[in-house]
């Protein structure tokens, strides 16, 4: 049995401090409360260990301090009206402290750590070490307005502000330790009783010998010290990950051409910076809750200018790491970043438990092209992301052997499920469908205009009452008692100076079967056909079209000439998908204009998000 009073003794003396530390470190009260107290659960569960460091406490903070990072809202402190004034600013200060330097501030002014301790801390020599501190005391002096002489008094004055929290007694802390390492020594012995009976045709061949136990034996004098190694291995293994499993620049380098070299990665657990690592990343981490994240970064040099990056988080159930991935994927689908396009998405089969590849253009200056692999193995998140400064759009192939090689290098760890299989293949799908979707196209499916570097808007979706997408020759109406449900919805540049004219409109409308749907359609196209003999001011072209089994498209140029100058030019598509329609008109603005071959790419994604349609 473990001695506790040695555990209490030093989790009396040392939780409020390292509290303060925490809290300054984060700004963030709760997240440094609760990071505390599982850091001190953490240290009950590797007693063993931690009570032999000639300072436990060097055990604790680190992990106390990663905990807390990962776990605190941006800012939060500014939400906190019980904070003063003075508080305020000093964590502004520090906020604006890189974290190597904040680490070095607080260790200094807030810690008994030597010198030398704050370097193996920061993982960095006794020179840089210093060098950090001297950066970091002049900063906070700067931003904080205050001689650097007082840097102590400030960082001392947060304690005010923690006074009155409290923490759980030591034996409830030590009751989870406690319970934590009975859960991993059990999956241990499960694991070893099921090497025992994978071994027992070995076992039972010993040609009459009756076979020892020896230091197996559960009273033998190597019990304790094979219980505390498995401990160990197991709290490792199964919280941490492996830089050791992450990709490598060679392997990177074969989704680049000869014009390309992958350069030396840089690895880090993402609790640095603001932690966007890729284009429409909506938060540092996907789960906030997790055990453990690694990202590394691959410069690539040459042209056009490249990188790649990997990022993998481990959830502590598969249960966290399933609602992660459907987070990171749900990033790339429906990305909020402005001017993004989702060019095209896939299901990675035979991949792992779970798979998706998205390619995007964004179109910001300089434009560049993503591909990205999100793959769930388990308790772990994969996800691998290349960009070129490009609108060429890369072949997929190369892409998918480096997702295989990522998610495989991964599968070793004792919180994966499935591997790749013999032949992981990418299958183009429709795009994953976002939240709320009612069936109707998405910003982030609407191609660049040309001449026009604003983001597109769209309105709210409302009842096809009227139909702003129908043209003259057709004038089709979805407000009929045939269409069991109709939207329409308009996509605009309300940033640019474009005419009122200018915009793409998009009608919706459901029938009762596909006969009605089928009766419909072709009463417009008739109308199309007809147009110009009805109408003599109006010029259609047909521009393409396409059916299979289930579905059917048709897309037009009609130009209707108002004036002798001047003529109205509108692009038009029709689409049948089963018993749904869509209409799709688009007005433009002089040279303000979407390409015919990006308007027949719209028409087949307005095709393919019919898939996505919900009941109301």
């Amino acid at each position: 049995m473990h001695d506790p009073t040695e555990f209490d003794d030093l989790y009396a003396s040392v939780r409020d401090r390292l509290l303060l530390q925490t809290f300054a470190l984060t700004g963030d009260l709760p997240a440094a409360r609760g990071a505390v107290r599982d850091a001190f659960v953490g240290a009950w569960h590797q007693w063993r260990k931690v009570s032999k460091l000639e300072d436990p406490g060097s055990w604790i903070r680190p992990h106390a301090w990663s905990l807390a990072q990962r776990r605190h809202t941006a800012r939060i402190w500014h939400r906190d009206k019980s904070l003063d004034e003075d508080s305020k600013a000093t964590l502004d200060a520090l906020s604006r402290l890189s974290l190597t330097q904040r680490k070095a501030l607080l260790l200094t002014h807030l810690s008994s750590a030597s010198m030398d301790q704050m370097g193996r801390e920061l993982g960095l020599t006794d020179v840089a070490a210093a060098n950090e501190l001297q950066q970091a005391t002049a900063q906070f002096a700067i931003h904080r307005d205050v001689p650097s002489t007082s840097v102590r008094i400030h960082l001392e004055g947060l304690g005010s502000h923690i006074e009155d929290t409290r923490f759980p007694r030591a034996t409830i802390i030590r009751r989870r330790g406690t319970t934590r390492r009975r859960a991993y020594t059990t999956l241990g012995i499960a694991a070893c009783v099921g090497a025992l009976l994978g071994a027992g045709a070995i076992v039972h061949s010993t040609g009459g010998a009756t076979p020892e136990l020896g230091s197996v034996s559960a009273h033998g004098a190597g019990a304790s010290e094979t219980e505390a190694e498995k401990e160990q291995q197991v709290e490792e293994s199964e919280r941490h990950l492996n830089v050791e499993a992450m990709l490598t620049s060679r392997q990177v380098d074969g989704v680049f051409g000869s014009g390309h070299r992958v350069g030396a990665p840089s690895t880090s657990d993402n609790t640095s910076g603001d932690g966007l690592n890729t284009a429409c990343q909506r938060s540092r981490f996907a789960d906030r809750s997790g055990l453990a994240t690694l990202v590394r970064t691959f410069p690539v040099s040459g042209s056009p200018k490249s990188g790649v990056v990997q990022r993998v988080e481990l959830s502590a159930s598969e249960d966290a790491a399933k609602k992660a991935y459907a987070a990171t994927v749900q990033w790339f689908t429906a990305c909020e970043e402005e001017r993004a396009q989702l060019i095209s998405a896939y299901a990675l089969n035979d991949m792992a438990d779970q798979g998706t590849m998205v390619m995007l253009n964004t179109w910001k200056k300089p434009a560049q092209t993503w591909t990205v692999s999100v793959v769930r193995s388990g308790n772990l998140v994969t996800t691998v992301a290349r960009r070129v400064a490009s609108r060429e759009r890369e072949s997929v192939k190369p892409f998918v052997k480096l997702t295989v090689e990522a998610v495989t290098s991964v599968c070793n760890h004792p919180a994966a499920g499935n591997c790749p299989g013999a032949k992981p293949v990418a299958r183009r799908m429709p795009p994953p469908s976002p939240e709320g979707s009612r069936g109707l196209l998405e910003v982030i499916d609407l191609p660049p205009v040309s001449g026009v570097d604003k983001p597109w808007v769209a309105t709210t979706p409302v009842s096809a009452k009227s139909n702003a997408a129908a043209t003259s020759c057709d004038k089709a109406d979805f407000n009929t008692k045939a269409v069991k449900r109709s939207l329409t919805r308009s996509y605009v540049v309300p940033e640019a100076r474009l005419s009122s004219s200018f915009g793409l409109t998009e009608t919706l409308g459901e029938f009762a079967t596909p006969a009605p749907a089928k009766a419909f359609n072709r009463s417009l196209e008739e109308r199309m056909a007809a147009c110009e003999d009805k109408d003599a001011a109006a010029t259609v072209t047909e521009l393409d079209r396409g059916s299979d089994e289930t579905s059917s498209y048709r897309i037009w140029r009609v130009s209707i000439e108002v004036s002798e100058t001047r003529s109205v030019h509108f692009e038009m598509a029709l689409v049948r998908r089963d018993n749904r329609v869509v209409q799709l008109g688009f007005v433009r603005d002089g040279n303000h204009e979407i390409s015919d071959e990006d308007f027949r790419e719209l028409t087949l994604r307005a095709s393919a998000r019919l898939t996505n349609l919900t009941k109301d």
